[in-house]
């Protein structure tokens, strides 16, 4: 039996947090409320309240201001150019798509998955594994994660290429309805097997893009971790100096 756990407390509030800035309750340029206004606000202690802002800061939802505090940054640009990603993982047609299956197996939950699926790590999950191509180069790994609940009833765990997206085949045959999603963006160096995959050379970072699909009670669904490699990747922002 598979026993849920809840993330750490200032994960969560930091999730809350993340999602007033991306429905404009705290709007970009403006400052989020005091340190002592969170802790009241969410009943929650300083340390908890200090490590939210500072997980949303290295992310680049917020930045500190000398003279002003703690200033929303809104969705961090490098999230916005990922997003098409993020959302193809949960999207794509596996039967349609450029690129091929190459594994689905039920395994023992990697540690950066467990907490976004809310599981104990080591709990076995189910895992696809698509390989998106272009041209016949690997461009896209993408591992999709999820719990034993979730799987139970479905073709989830089939070794064939499902006809439609992963969100729609859940939502028909477990009635779940998915309402919302929580990217993350990081780079990390990619385990053998995936560089091998992609066809890095040895020490070529990649980007992950964490995709988290949650239902309106933010009970995770779906996990999928979108891998792409950093040398092929170029971002491009603009901004005025204040």
């Amino acid at each position: 039996m598979a026993y849920e756990v809840e993330p750490p407390k200032y994960v969560r509030l930091a999730r809350t947090l993340q999602r007033r800035i991306e429905d404009g309750t705290y709007a970009p340029g403006s400052r989020v409320p005091s340190e002592n206004q969170l802790v009241q606000t969410f009943g929650m202690s300083r340390p908890t309240v200090v490590r939210a802002l500072e997980l949303l800061k290295r992310d680049g939802w917020l930045e500190s201001r000398q003279g002003y505090g703690t200033i929303v940054r809104g969705r961090p640009e490098v999230v916005e150019q990922k997003d098409r990603r993020g959302r193809a993982a949960l999207e794509r047609d596996e039967s349609q798509g450029l690129g091929r299956l190459i594994e689905v197996a039920h395994v023992p939950v990697p540690a950066r998955i467990a907490s976004a699926l809310g599981l104990p790590k080591r709990t076995e999950v189910l895992v696809r594994r698509f390989l998106v191509t272009e041209d016949g180069e690997a461009v896209e790994l993408v591992s999709s994660y999820f719990p034993a609940g979730v799987v139970e009833g479905t073709e989830l765990a089939s070794g064939q290429p499902l006809s439609g997206s992963t969100r729609e085949h859940i939502e028909v045959r477990k009635k779940f309805r998915f309402d919302h999603v929580i990217e993350r963006v990081s780079a990390r160096l990619p385990e053998a097997r995936e560089a091998e995959l992609l066809e890095l050379p040895d020490g070529t970072p990649v980007l992950s893009v964490l995709v988290v699909a949650c239902d309106a009670s933010g009970r995770s669904l779906q996990a999928s971790e979108v891998l792409l490699p950093a040398d092929r990747q170029e971002l491009e922002d603009t901004y005025r100096l204040s």
